[in-house]
């Protein structure tokens, strides 16, 4: 069965790394040309596998590579680029894609981020047949993983779905070439469809209930970052605990600077912030922000 696989990151490079080690016939990489295509590079190359890094999935070469390399599968490991339906009708049985959520739920690029955000407990991955839709295709299959009350979008994506997504890909793989492969249907009457996870829906509202404060801060971690104001300044919070101990301070409010923290009085309990990062400054922790901006308890952010 011959396999083209479309991918980029650490992930891609460790699903490239996972067939290979099955010896299955990998005849094309695709990864993007800068940083995150580097460590796929790298391994195709000492594999002897043919590489392309297409500005974008959609460039005619892209169209031209897949027809010479004639695939009967490809598999979209961590992909974020668009692939145009001229791409979905090439390969014989089809394209495979990992997404991070138990679909149809999360659909869209920050399935991991809104899973958190929410509030939800559980979560997983999917792979599913591409179609022209945006994660709409049939279920072939999926794996559960709970998510902890204190997770971030980064715990649950490094700890959890990558090794989980590595393993259903090649699982996956295996049950397509034995023939016994499903093609499940999604309920679309179940679908829920996010925006991504950027600046647009990580600022705080500090008057917010204080699980929804929370579940935000710890979705955005590591990326976007949610973030607030101080003395007019952008700045990202990271590394937070919730605290059910309700101060008799305004929410947004400083409620204690200790070493390594800062704690902010939510409606109805306490953010202990671990982690500050200013407008254009480093990652630090929080007590360091304080000292180096004149942040004291008393003080507000959101102004």
């Amino acid at each position: 069965m011959r396999i083209v696989l479309v991918g980029q990151g650490p992930f891609g490079k460790e699903v490239l790394d996972a067939l290979i080690k099955r010896c299955e016939d990998i005849v094309g990489v695709f990864c993007p040309k800068d940083k995150p295509g580097e460590a796929m590079k790298a391994l195709a190359e000492n594999s002897n596998i043919a590489l392309f890094q297409p500005t974008h999935m959609k460039d005619p070469e892209v169209l031209d590579a897949y027809v010479k390399l004639s695939p009967d599968l490809v598999v979209l490991a961590f992909v974020t680029d668009i692939l145009p339906e001229s791409l979905l009708n090439i390969p014989s049985i089809g394209t495979l894609c990992y997404h991070p959520s138990l679909l149809p739920k999360h659909r869209g690029s920050s399935g991991i981020n809104w899973a958190v955000i929410q509030g939800d407990t559980r979560t997983g991955v999917t792979i599913l047949w591409s179609d022209k839709g945006i994660d709409t295709g049939p279920i072939l299959l999926q794996k559960e993983v709970d998510i902890g009350p204190d997770d971030t979008t980064g715990s649950l994506y490094f700890n959890s779905l990558f090794p989980l997504g590595i393993d259903a890909i090649t699982e996956s793989v295996a049950l397509v070439k034995s023939g016994k492969a499903p093609k499940i249907p999604q309920d679309n009457s179940l679908a829920t469809y996010e925006p991504p996870c950027d600046d647009k829906v990580a600022s705080i509202v500090w008057t917010k209930p204080a699980r929804e404060v929370y579940n935000l801060v710890r979705g955005c971690d590591p990326q976007p970052g949610a973030h607030s104001t101080f003395d007019g300044r952008k700045v990202r919070f990271y590394m937070v605990e919730f605290l059910p101990h309700k101060e008799q301070r305004s929410p947004g409010e400083i409620a204690n600077i200790n070493k390594g923290e800062v704690t902010v009085a939510l409606s109805d309990g306490t953010l202990k912030i671990g982690k500050i990062k200013g407008e254009g400054g480093r990652k630090m922790d929080a007590d360091e922000f304080a000292k180096s901006t004149g942040l004291k308890v008393g003080m507000r952010f959101g102004y």
